[in-house]
């Protein structure tokens, strides 16, 4: 009886934590449609094709990630990247920063 209350109760913690997850996802997605990613960036075929950001989640960590939305000057000098112009730097607030950390990552090769 105590066991399936427990089992029971931790199903639910993890489907509410898939939820969450889910929403900060969609969240992302919009944060990155809203600030214009895309003019720079793409995904699934969407955007500008120099930018492809289809498996960053395979490629970068969360924390990379993260680095390169509030500190791209910094990220850029660190990998050396070569791609002109550099990403511009914008100011999110932490919740949007955030979500579309969680959206990118969520970008994995398939």
């Amino acid at each position: 009886m105590i066991r399936s209350i427990i089992v029971g109760v931790a199903l639910c913690v993890a489907i509410a934590g898939t939820a969450a997850a889910q929403d900060s996802k969609a969240k992302g997605e919009k944060v990155y449609t809203d600030s214009k990613c895309s003019l720079c960036h793409s995904i699934g075929g969407h955007g500008n094709a120099k930018g492809p950001l289809d498996e960053v989640g395979s490629k970068l960590s969360a924390d990379e990630i993260r680095q390169w939305v509030t500190d791209a000057k910094g990220m850029t000098a660190k990998t050396k990247a070569a791609r002109k112009p550099e990403m511009k730097a914008y100011t999110l607030p932490k919740d949007d920063v955030d979500a579309l950390v969680a959206y990118l990552g969520s970008l994995k090769k398939k």
